[in-house]
């Protein structure tokens, strides 16, 4: 018998099915080809998002108690902790690969890191790093499932969370149309932080013990500061160093919308954090306090999903 071919490793098998299959590698966006790809579906698809939100708010509203759910915030939170970690997986794979196999175009004016936040000008929506972008596209709609949940468990309705889902996938379309520079940094501090944010969910959902500090928070504020630092050096690189960066109308566009979400998160922050009532579970009786105590020294902080 002759020698067999060692089977492929679990590292090359996860390279080849997140960054080399032939789906990933020949994916084109298109309005023809890529469900949701149109500016019909985004607005109608946004639109039927902020009417359910708002008509299932009015409606739970006068119920005295949220309905009950089980699992199923626990699932959707695993769900999209997942999902989320996928698309960091396969977007990085998918970098390198681009920057490997297409550094000969570019190498002479940028860097690898230059290229990740600055694409060159005339780069078409096609390849690896745009099919994860298109993933984490289709993927902000599951994400909007996240508000329906808070207004089951709270019966009201927060507008900076269906701003900010809104504008998220608002921003996701522009990065696809217009080849839209920054988008593969953005990606991966996206997911992975959305992935630790809906793992601790989903770990806090199940029972077990939460964090001794806002983790939720933090990673949003950290995320915020990442996102604002990319904006920058991409001013910079495209008006004064590296003359152009392609899609820069949208990232102007993009710019002014991330803005926004800052200024609306600030004064959300303010508001409750400052100003705003905490609410804290109460422990009765000195013998649970002492307990509770031997157990953790972190004060529990109830705040919402």
């Amino acid at each position: 018998m002759g020698n067999q071919p060692a089977p492929p490793s679990i590292h090359a098998l996860i390279t080849f099915y997140l960054s080399e299959h032939p789906s990933i590698v020949g994916f084109r966006w298109s309005h023809t080809q890529s469900w949701g790809s149109t500016w019909s579906f985004l607005f109608s698809s946004i639109s039927l998002y902020i009417l359910l939100s708002l008509s299932l708010s009015l409606l739970l509203r006068p119920l005295r108690r949220p309905l009950p759910l089980g699992p199923l915030p626990a699932l959707h939170s695993l769900t999209m902790s997942l999902l989320s970690a996928t698309i960091f997986a396969g977007t990085f794979l998918s970098a390198t690969a681009e920057i490997r196999d297409t550094r000969w175009f570019w190498r002479r004016t940028k860097t690898p890191f230059e290229w990740l936040l600055c694409f060159p000008l005339g780069t078409r929506p096609s390849g690896r790093v745009f099919f994860w972008s298109y993933l984490y596209y289709l993927s902000r709609f599951l994400h909007m499932f996240t508000t329906i949940i808070a207004i089951l468990r709270r019966r009201r309705l927060l507008f900076f969370q269906v701003f900010n889902h809104s504008i998220s996938a608002f921003m996701s379309f522009l990065w696809l149309e217009f080849s839209q520079s920054f988008q593969v940094l953005a990606i991966l501090f996206t997911t992975l932080v959305y992935s630790l944010v809906y793992g601790y969910k989903f770990w806090t959902g199940i029972g077990l013990r939460g964090a001794c500090f806002p983790f939720v928070l933090n990673c949003q504020i950290a995320l915020l500061g990442c996102n604002f630092a990319c904006h920058v050096a991409v001013f910079l690189l495209h008006f004064f160093f590296k003359g152009g960066c392609n899609g820069i109308g949208a990232w102007v566009f993009n710019s002014v919308l991330n803005a926004a979400v800052l200024l609306l998160f600030l004064n959300f922050y303010v508001r409750v954090y400052f100003f705003g009532k905490r609410e804290r579970k109460q422990i009765d009786g000195d013998r649970d306090q002492a307990e509770s105590k031997d157990r953790s020294s972190c004060p529990v902080l109830i705040s919402g999903n």
